[in-house]
């Protein structure tokens, strides 16, 4: 029952991200074992929509760690347990709390145990900028844990970019891409374990660092990035895009004409509920990182019961069959109006 349940709110999400983006690019699928034990090390741009797109966009069944916070309440904490989330303490959270790791990480040792996938953001915090920050050496503490809990275990490390052209902004455009697979039982002696730590820290971050728009953290990073987009660099093209940071040679991006501007009344007109309690929910945001969480939260769950409900209004007026071509004349107009957008770089 709850393969069938993570199954079905898979396909809602997937579909949400669908009409939420402009486009999603699936780079290296092919390299996500199909069987074994799975640590997927994800870069962590924009809050909770990271783990939704890697989570909708991978064959496997995936468990995450995910900041505490959001746990507080038992109701949000039990619906998040059917879905494989699990909380992480970090210090903010009260140093009383840092305590139930302990049971948190020997849950991540038996779901690898048991040849699953994990998910974890080894950054161990959220930041837009377009940069791969140290790694922390915490998810080594869960390799090194399952590993001496379990002896025989393999474990294949997969580090997974997340690149957005216009993250915080809608419709946004990324890029996912999957990393070569590194064998972390290769890396790990238990006779040197900073040893070990710090090569899987490096093997890691060397993969992050061209699987995702990188440029180096240092006084020339404002300068290089807004050169970038001066130049309105597709940034979903990491590839070509880590090139020109380099080489210090930006090739200019010609965007297409903006038939967003077409669709944008009709599209307005018809979710105009939605976008109110939008425009009112977005003013108690106060990190920049979960402005896309809670715009795609609020439209997976306004949209489709607005939509629904102007439907039945139309149908008690003019009958079902004008009802049924009004319901699905809105859907198309919000895709077009999503995949039409010319997207600004930011």
């Amino acid at each position: 029952m709850k393969k069938i349940w993570y199954a079905f709110f898979k396909l809602y999400i997937q579909t949400g991200l669908f009409f939420y983006t402009k486009k999603i690019k699936i780079v290296g699928k092919e390299n996500i074992p199909k069987k074994g034990a799975i640590l997927f090390a994800v870069n962590h741009p924009n809050g909770l929509l990271d783990p939704l797109l890697v989570t909708t966009n991978t064959p496997r069944i995936t468990h995450y760690l995910v900041r505490a916070a959001i746990f507080k309440k038992p109701v949000v904490k039990k619906f998040l347990g059917t879905l494989n989330l699990m909380p992480i303490y970090r210090i903010r959270d009260g140093v009383k709390e840092l305590s139930k790791n302990t049971e948190v990480f020997n849950d991540c040792y038996d779901i690898l145990n048991k040849q699953r996938a994990l998910m974890i953001f080894p950054e161990g915090s959220h930041d837009r900028r377009r940069t791969i920050r140290p790694i922390s050496k915490g998810f080594t503490r869960i390799l090194f844990g399952a590993f001496n809990k379990y002896p025989n275990l393999k474990i294949h490390v997969i580090p997974v970019g997340v690149t957005y052209q216009n993250s915080s902004q809608f419709p946004c455009k990324v890029a996912i891409h999957y990393g070569s697979p590194i064998l972390a039982n290769e890396l790990y002696n238990p006779k040197e374990v900073n040893k070990s730590v710090n090569a899987i820290k490096e093997a890691v971050s060397n993969q992050l660092k061209k699987i995702t728009v990188h440029i180096p953290l240092d006084e020339n990073y404002n300068k290089i990035l807004q050169n970038l987009n001066n130049h309105n660099i597709d940034f979903t093209n990491v590839a070509a895009t880590n090139q020109m940071i380099q080489s210090g040679k930006v090739k200019v991006h010609a965007s297409g004409y903006n038939y967003r501007k077409i669709f944008k009344v009709p599209f307005i007109l018809n979710s105009i509920f939605p976008w109110i309690f939008w425009k009112i929910f977005s003013k108690k945001i106060d990190e920049i990182e979960f402005i896309d969480t809670f715009r795609f939260g609020i439209g997976i769950c306004v949209f489709p019961v607005s939509y629904l409900l102007q439907s039945i209004i139309v149908s008690h007026f003019y009958g079902i069959t004008i009802a049924g071509i009004y319901f699905f004349a809105t859907l198309i107009t919000a895709l077009i109006y999503c995949k039409s957008a010319a997207t600004p770089t930011a």
